[in-house]
């Protein structure tokens, strides 16, 4: 990890924050490496259920960072592209936790996650139009396919800036929070989350996330392959154990 990207542990959530306020956390090389580094830390640590990716500042991203992109410096991390997640974001649930703008290429790690949280004051578009360049990180891929095609359209044609409450409105937002509770917001519902079992949580978001294009006759013999070294695990055993003793149960991601 870098000065550019600061990572914390805690109960079971790691918060990746994009440190480059001074910049509204545009994204860089250094930011995209960071957050991949992140990501490889974290993926595969027991002790880690979910993921929150934040901005510093009160500004989530305002995008690639133009003044990098002149000067040669791609915003990209090998393998995982954008923004180090855009391309292949982490097998655990990530949360963004959105104040100020998500901009751009913001907008696309935002895009990227699978809960968002975002502050009323927080505002979100595609400017990429405005400037000649097209949203390539994944924001005409996602966008559509999570809220209505006329939205995903004028997002795309226009470049405007889009309140939070609109985006909510449309299904795009879990949760909306006053300014400067997104984080916190973020945290609370990460922790709903972290109450699961690792192996349960990774395996219902890849069921989610690549049964889309599942032909209907395959559907439920490829979730099968997905599903059923859950209910072969230990985390599942103990997850029947603490419910006939009433307790908590103590996941192992084994």
């Amino acid at each position: 990890m870098s000065e550019a990207v600061l990572a914390e542990v805690s109960d079971g959530v790691a918060v990746i924050t994009i440190n480059r306020p001074q910049a509204r956390n545009a994204v860089n090389g250094e930011v995209a490496r960071g957050i991949a580094a992140a990501i490889e830390e974290f993926d595969p640590r027991a002790d880690v259920r979910v993921l929150v990716l934040t901005g510093a500042g009160g500004t989530f991203s305002a995008g690639m960072d133009l003044k990098g992109f002149l000067a040669g410096d791609a915003p990209i991390a090998a393998g995982r592209g954008f923004g180090g997640i855009a391309e292949r974001p982490p097998a655990k649930p990530v949360i963004a936790a959105v104040e100020g703008y998500a901009l751009a290429g913001g907008f696309e790690l935002v895009l990227a996650c699978d809960l968002i949280v975002a502050s009323e004051e927080a505002r979100f578009g595609l400017p990429e139009v405005r400037r000649g360049l097209v949203a390539g990180a994944g924001g005409l891929l996602r966008l559509p396919a999570r809220i209505p095609y006329h939205l995903a359209m004028e997002i795309a044609l226009t470049g405007e800036h889009f309140p939070a409450a609109r985006l909510a409105a449309a299904g795009l937002v879990n949760k909306l929070v006053p300014a400067g509770q997104a984080l916190t917001g973020a945290m609370e519902l990460a922790g709903q989350v972290a109450l699961g079992a690792p192996l349960a949580l990774a395996a219902s978001k890849r069921v989610i996330v690549e049964s889309a294009d599942w032909p209907s006759g395959e559907a439920f013999a490829r979730q099968s392959e997905i599903i059923s070294p859950v209910f072969g695990s230990k985390d599942a055993m103990e997850g029947a154990i603490a419910f006939a003793e009433k307790r908590a149960p103590a996941w192992r991601g084994e």
